[in-house]
C-alpha cells in the first residue's frame, strides 16, 4: 500500500462523515422547531433588554427620587470593608431588587400574550343539546319545553323537531 492512497482513504472517509453530518444537521433544521426556537430565543433575549432598560432607566429613578433619591442599584449590604488593594465583600441587594422588578414585568408581559394567543385560538363552544332558541323571542328555553317561559309561546310538540305554534296571541 502506498502512503499516499492511505491519506486520500482518511480523507475520503472524512468527506463522507462531514458530509453524513451536514445532511443530518440540515434535515434537523428543516424540521421548523428548531428555526422558530431560535427567533423566539434571540426575541427573547432582545425583550429582556428592553425590559431592563425600561426598569432600570424610566422606572426605578422616578422610584428613587420619591424614596429621598434612593439609587436601588447602589443599595447593598458590606460585609466586608475593602482592604488594600483588595475590594469590599458585599451583598447587592438593590440589583437583585431590580432583577425581580425585571422578572415581575416580563411575567405580566408574557401572561397577557398568552392569553390574547389563547383567545385567538379558541375553539367556538357547540350549542347545548339541552337547549333551544325560541322562535318567537329567541330566548334559550329547555329542548323538552311545550311552553316557552318568557313570552308563552306553546310549541306543537317538545324535542329537536319542535315547530312554535303562534297559539299564544302574544
Amino acid at each position: 500500500m502506498q502512503p499516499g492512497s492511505r491519506k486520500q482513504g482518511v480523507f475520503s472517509t472524512a468527506l463522507h462523515h462531514l458530509t453524513l453530518f451536514f445532511e443530518q444537521f440540515k434535515s434537523f433544521i428543516k424540521r421548523g422547531n428548531v428555526l422558530e426556537l431560535a427567533v423566539g430565543v434571540i426575541i427573547g433575549a432582545a425583550f429582556g433588554k428592553i425590559v431592563s432598560s425600561l426598569v432600570s432607566d424610566i422606572v426605578m429613578p422616578p422610584l428613587g427620587m420619591l424614596l429621598a433619591k434612593l439609587d436601588f442599584r447602589q443599595l447593598k449590604l458590606v460585609l466586608r470593608e475593602a482592604r488594600g488593594g483588595e475590594p469590599p465583600v458585599t451583598i447587592n441587594y438593590g440589583v437583585f431588587l431590580s432583577t425581580i422588578l425585571d422578572f415581575l414585568i416580563i411575567s405580566v408581559v408574557i401572561f397577557f400574550l398568552v392569553q390574547a394567543v389563547q383567545r385567538l385560538h379558541r375553539k367556538p363552544t357547540a350549542p347545548n343539546p339541552e337547549t333551544r332558541e325560541c322562535p318567537r323571542c329567541v330566548q334559550v328555553i329547555s329542548r323538552r319545553a311545550t311552553r316557552c317561559p318568557h313570552c308563552t309561546t306553546e310549541f306543537e310538540e317538545s324535542g329537536a323537531e319542535a315547530t312554535a305554534s303562534l297559539r299564544s296571541g302574544v
